[in-house]
């Protein structure tokens, strides 16, 4: 450890000062600090999908959503916040009832009728149709699939590279949920298609490879996790894709520092090229991302900071 003075940095909120600043209004129920932090972000929508995500998480436990509605019951950002917050402590009762146990049907709708609420304050503002595609997954059969294609046709006609909700979508097409491994790297190829230079999009196929993983280990219960570990990352068909992901995001897109809602999507292309054993790739995305990691997908396959710290040193980078 001594010859890299290297620290991760695992901040939650992926270096958004404004976000952690208005995310500790939320521990003491201020609610004010949200409402100027989502006015400042405008319709920024990339940026405003990640602090609307993680304010959610935060609010999940909390009544500050409800505070601020109750102030401005037709506040387009409040109903977005809200919407999403539904969306999150559905998942967290999702995640209590443990994998294949339904929830109670009533909390699904409110969230879903939340989200309608949402979008009709705002119809340009894309972030409640991702919520919306969030939570049809805790249906137990899913939703009709006519009922999937509209709201994501209403997404891709507000945002068409929106990455969350691209992201949303395969995990609805996942073997976890509705889907199918096959259905779900479809999904993520044929978006990854249709991206331009430059776009994170592609990156869908490494978000794929991860839930394939994370699917496999769940079925065997955890037992012989290490076998077959290596061939998952390291075969032609995956080596491949890191590489075509880093032609067709990273090396044509612009020389901007990466954005905090971008930052996950990075670690995932990351993590791919360092199990591939692709270190060209791995060596200039460690060097792009610098000290700002997320855990995940980091978390799946070990210790987080154990795995960074590693690779770092296999390649001979430095702090």
């Amino acid at each position: 450890m001594a010859r890299d003075r290297f620290v991760a940095d695992f901040d939650p909120d992926c270096g958004d000062t404004d976000l952690t600043s208005a995310r500790q209004d939320i521990v003491i129920g201020r609610w004010q600090g949200l409402r100027d932090l989502l006015r400042a972000t405008g319709p920024d929508w990339p940026s405003r999908g990640h602090r609307v995500r993680l304010l959610a998480q935060a609010c999940a436990g909390s009544s500050t959503a409800e505070s601020w509605l109750a102030a401005e019951p037709h506040g387009a950002d409040a109903l977005a916040l809200r919407a999403a917050t539904e969306t999150a402590r559905a998942f967290t009762l999702a995640i209590s009832a443990g994998r294949g146990a339904p929830i109670d049907r009533s909390r699904i709708d409110a969230a879903v009728l939340s989200c309608l609420a949402a979008a009709e304050a705002y119809p340009q503002d894309p972030t409640p149709w991702v919520s919306l595609i969030s939570v049809a997954r805790l249906y137990p059969a899913g939703v009709r699939r006519q009922e999937l294609a509209r709201w994501w046709d209403e997404l891709h006609r507000r945002d068409p590279y929106n990455v969350e909700g691209h992201l949303q979508v395969l995990h609805y097409y996942s073997a976890r949920w509705h889907g199918s491994h096959g259905l779900m790297y479809d999904f993520a190829r044929d978006a990854a298609g249709v991206a331009p230079p430059g776009c994170a999009l592609p990156v869908l196929v490494q978000y794929a490879r991860v839930e394939e993983f994370r699917f496999t280990l769940d079925e065997a219960s955890g037992r012989q996790a290490s076998v077959g570990h290596g061939q998952h990352w390291k075969h032609d068909g995956a080596v491949s894709d890191v590489r075509r992901t880093w032609e067709r995001w990273i090396a044509q897109r612009s020389e901007d520092p990466v954005a905090p809602g971008e930052l996950r999507d990075l670690n995932y292309l990351t993590h791919a090229a360092c199990q591939a054993g692709i270190t060209d790739v791995a060596t200039d995305l460690l060097r792009l991302q610098g000290r700002r990691m997320t855990r995940t997908p980091w978390s799946y396959t070990g210790d987080a900071e154990k795995q960074i710290l590693k690779w770092r040193a296999d390649l001979k980078l430095r702090g």
